[in-house]
């Protein structure tokens, strides 16, 4: 049996649509290791047109226990953890095959090129997005939570943030595809919330979401992907508010009095405003073309605090 150095995994649960066009670009790996979670579509008849290393694993709702599953099945030296829904791209496969000649380092943090509704997001923190996916077998286990990052052992390196050494990740097609996701990521992420020990606090439904907007459009600059940067902040709202909703929920729904709720949300609201206000004159000074303007700016910036 010829020595496998490269072992791609791909974990899969209904990707018919994107199965044949990811397995397609990893014809430089030594083998292909596909776990399925009870796909309902024709997604492991395609996959049969690339590898018979094919395992089945239950629907956990989320990949990170399927995910540690398909590693323990691959045998090459170096694995490579590819998403249905990601591509390789011929300059990333050479680099990855030299890595792995080199023998230098334990693991690589690889970016990512996020397209969401079919745009290339440059900000928002969705780049470069850099994720472990390349290392030699032993060095990276995933933590059965949901979205959980790594535990790596011995030397790293990240890629350069190079679009043609990034995966090209088809995320988010449709908005109803968001949405599905958002629903059924919330449930995991809320009952996890819960096993913390996190107790609902009203403020959340306020403070968290609208955090998380603030995050993603004015610290991460998304106004700067125009209108797919403000669509994403606000999907990014909904869906961290759903989080805390179904912590509600699961809480039994308590109601609270208009006389205590409201001292709660008015101070909420002030707070985010402030910080409204902050990022929205930060942007205003980054693409202000007077020194003058941009100097009065900072000082309305000043005084908020």
């Amino acid at each position: 049996m010829a020595k496998i150095k490269i072992s791609a995994v791909v974990n899969t649960r209904n990707e018919s649509e994107n199965i044949f066009d990811c397995l397609k670009a990893l014809g430089f790996c030594d083998e292909i290791v596909v776990v399925d979670m009870e796909s309902e579509d024709n997604t492991k008849e395609i996959v049969n047109q690339f590898t018979d290393r094919i395992y089945d694993h239950k629907v956990v709702g989320f990949v990170e226990p399927a995910r540690n599953f398909a590693i323990k099945k691959a045998l090459g030296e170096w694995i490579l953890i590819v998403d249905a829904d990601e591509r390789v791209s011929r300059t990333l496969a050479a680099k990855l095959i030299e890595v792995a000649d080199k023998n230098e380092v334990d693991f690589v943090r690889i970016p990512r090129k996020n397209l969401v509704f079919g745009h290339w997001l440059q900000y928002s923190r969705w780049w470069p997005d850099y994720n472990v996916r390349f290392f030699k077998k032993g060095s990276v286990e995933w933590q059965d939570e949901i979205h959980s990052v790594p535990i790596t052992y011995g030397t790293g390196v990240n890629l350069e943030a190079e679009t043609g050494l990034a995966l090209e990740h088809h995320h988010y097609r449709t908005i109803d595809e968001y949405f599905l996701r958002a629903l059924r990521y919330s449930n995991q992420q809320s009952k996890e919330l819960i096993n913390f020990g996190y107790k609902f606090d009203p403020a959340d439904l306020i403070k968290k979401p609208v955090g998380e907007f603030l995050s993603r459009f004015f610290a991460g600059e998304g106004y700067r992907d125009g209108l797919h940067g403000l669509i994403i902040a606000m999907l990014q709202f909904f869906s961290i508010l759903l989080i805390y909703l179904k912590v509600w929920q699961t809480e039994g729904n308590k109601p609270i009095s208009e006389r205590e709720l409201t001292p709660t949300w008015q101070n909420s609201f002030l707070q985010k405003f402030k910080e409204f206000r902050y990022w929205f004159l930060t942007s205003k000074i980054q693409n202000s073309k007077s020194k003058t303007d941009a100097f009065f700016l900072k000082l309305q910036r000043r005084l908020l605090k």
